[in-house]
């Protein structure tokens, strides 16, 4: 969105009141420049870029950081009453917290050519376990995919542009690009949201006239290269944790709920960093979650 001319003289002014040591000029000021929204941020990089006194540049990022957070719980918000069948775009916009400038577009190609090199491999005739054998040589052997064990709490496993260029995640975020390219195919595979773990199903497809899902084939760990196992190991799972059995343990779930862990995850991870700030933030985000029933 481009600033109206006759809006800079007023911007570049307001701008350069930044530094006033009045904290009441200062917020003043801060108000007005983050009601102007995304335009007003061309101009606050620039001033920041030729800034000296930290002070001012501190508040120059806080406010551009403020500008960008509001407009990303506004489109979060969208996303969770209108687009959430989108879950690469929810994804998305969890990265867009820590890295705002995100080029979504290269994201996207990176999913459509991972999508483009595993459908080349399987054919019609493969059963489900050999489909997810090619799946699996391909997201793991050729390019290289793999659980981050050294640094399992670290922020980056949950940012998909980071799992992405690093090919490594934690379980949540190496499912979703697992399952974003199954659900490209047009392969019955959903997300499970196991209590302290996250893995896909596979399902059986129906033959019916809705082309309804049915019961579980088998279960996949991305965290594991893609290993598969059986509602067995489900159960055993479960009985480790000393919890109780319920449905959600081993069907899907939805795409809020992938999204809403993810942040969850975040939160957690910033949290033992002693980020304060970043959990408070996140909290937002996921408070959105529970206004959206």
């Amino acid at each position: 969105m481009q600033m109206k001319q006759q809006q800079a003289p007023e911007i570049k002014a307001m701008i350069q009141l930044l530094d006033d040591s009045d904290l009441d000029v200062y917020r003043h000021i801060e108000e007005k420049l983050v009601g102007f929204g995304q335009s007003v941020i061309p101009a606050l990089e620039d001033a920041w870029s030729n800034a000296f006194d930290p002070i001012l540049q501190q508040r120059i990022a806080h406010i551009v950081h403020k500008i960008q957070f509001d407009t990303l719980l506004e489109d979060l918000k969208l996303w969770i009453h209108t687009g959430d069948d989108d879950l690469l775009q929810g994804a998305i916009l969890v990265a867009r917290y820590q890295y705002p400038e995100l080029d979504t577009e290269k994201l996207r190609q990176f999913i459509s050519q991972l999508k483009r090199d595993i459908w080349i491999e399987l054919n019609e005739s493969m059963t489900a376990l050999e489909q997810v054998h090619v799946i699996n040589h391909i997201f793991f052997s050729t390019y290289g995919f793999s659980g981050n064990t050294t640094n399992y709490h670290a922020p980056q496993n949950s940012y998909l542009n980071c799992v992405v260029d690093s090919k490594k995640g934690n379980p949540l975020a190496l499912s979703i690009v697992y399952l974003l390219v199954c659900q490209s195919l047009g392969l019955p595979v959903y997300g499970v949201n196991l209590p302290e773990h996250f893995v896909l199903v596979w399902l059986e497809v129906r033959s019916d006239e809705e082309g309804n899902t049915g019961r579980p084939l088998f279960y996949i760990n991305p965290f594991s290269k893609g290993s598969v196992f059986g509602k067995d190991d489900i159960d055993q799972f479960v009985r480790k944790l000393k919890l109780e059995p319920q449905r959600s343990h081993y069907e899907p779930c939805t795409n809020q709920n992938m999204i809403l862990r993810m942040l969850r995850n975040l939160s957690f991870s910033y949290n033992k960093l002693g980020d304060t700030e970043k959990v408070d933030e996140l909290g937002q985000m996921i408070a959105l979650f529970g206004k959206a029933s």
